[in-house]
């Protein structure tokens, strides 16, 4: 098994070293992605950066072509070996000195270095170690082991585009969709998980708020929730029809699962209590009340 690999692993490398070079020696968005990478810093130009990255996608199409034609040779599997040692380093200093550079990994990956983007490099240092230690060719160990060739590259090339960022939408972006679609979105929250900020922007964008905010004389004092309301204590005053005012406790109460997005109207009850008495104030504050704003 162990010679297997080594025989398949010129034909993974040169396939990987194919699918990265090709983007950055002949693709037409390499200025725009050299302009976001380290290279920049380091080089001070964006065209010299860009050559260098056109570069690099040739040197691993050059690389790529030596291993698929002649895998038994060293000198490709040495310069797959530096060439990922290289990028193990490149990627070490960008991380160090410009963690929000972009990687530069390949023509589409435009994200800053990762955790993948070193797991990639990585990858391609193992590669051209398998390679080296390469015996036969990696045709012939293909017509010798058909089924165990496919599932080796099978595997290979399932951790490549797990390690690529450019190649989420084929599997990572639909694998989320799907979880969406089975357990809901994971921001549709629990009552508890509710912050009290979101009740209180919620409280503020409605009508029950906009007729009580003549007797509120506070920011929040106090909350709780309690027969499943969420109450949120306010300070007030409150004229009476004699012409004076007394200290009011507003009390407002809503749904906790509610928020601006889930319920741009909510129901919101909006109690006055008497802070000398202890005893509710009965008043209609919606008489003589003309709404001029939506509820939310």
């Amino acid at each position: 098994m162990a010679s297997l690999i080594t025989n398949l692993a010129p034909l993974a490398l040169g396939v990987l070293l194919i699918a990265t070079g090709v983007g950055k020696a002949f693709g037409r968005q390499v200025a725009r992605q050299a302009a976001g990478t380290v290279l920049v810093r380091v080089l001070n130009d964006g065209r010299r950066a860009t050559l260098v990255l056109r570069a690099t996608g040739v040197a691993e199409l050059v690389i790529a072509a030596g291993l698929l034609a002649a895998p038994t040779t060293v000198v490709p599997a040495v310069a797959g070996t530096a060439l990922g040692v290289g990028f193990v380093g490149y990627l070490g200093y960008a991380r160090v000195t410009a963690p929000e550079s972009s990687c530069g990994c390949t023509a589409r990956d435009n994200g800053p270095v990762s955790w993948r983007s070193f797991v990639r490099a990585g990858l391609v240092v193992a590669g051209g170690a398998f390679a080296i230690a390469a015996r036969s060719a990696w045709w012939t160990q293909a017509d010798r082991h058909p089924v165990t060739a496919v599932v080796f590259l099978a595997v290979t090339a399932a951790l490549l585009v797990a390690v690529s960022r450019d190649l989420d939408h084929l599997w990572l972006t639909p694998l989320r969709k799907a979880r969406i679609k089975v357990f809901g979105h994971p921001l549709t929250a629990a009552a508890a998980d509710v912050p009290v900020a979101a009740s209180v922007q919620l409280l503020e964008r409605s009508l029950a708020w906009t007729a009580a905010s003549p007797v509120v004389r506070s920011g929040l004092i106090d909350h709780w929730e309690a027969d499943g309301w969420r109450f949120l204590q306010y300070s007030g005053v409150h004229e009476t029809p004699q012409g004076g005012a007394r200290p009011v406790t507003v009390l407002f109460s809503l749904d906790p699962h509610d928020t601006i997005d889930t319920a741009p109207s909510p129901a919101v009850r909006v109690t006055l209590i008497d802070d000398i008495s202890d005893e509710l104030v009965d008043v209609d504050l919606t008489e003589g009340f003309v709404p001029t704003l939506p509820m939310a």
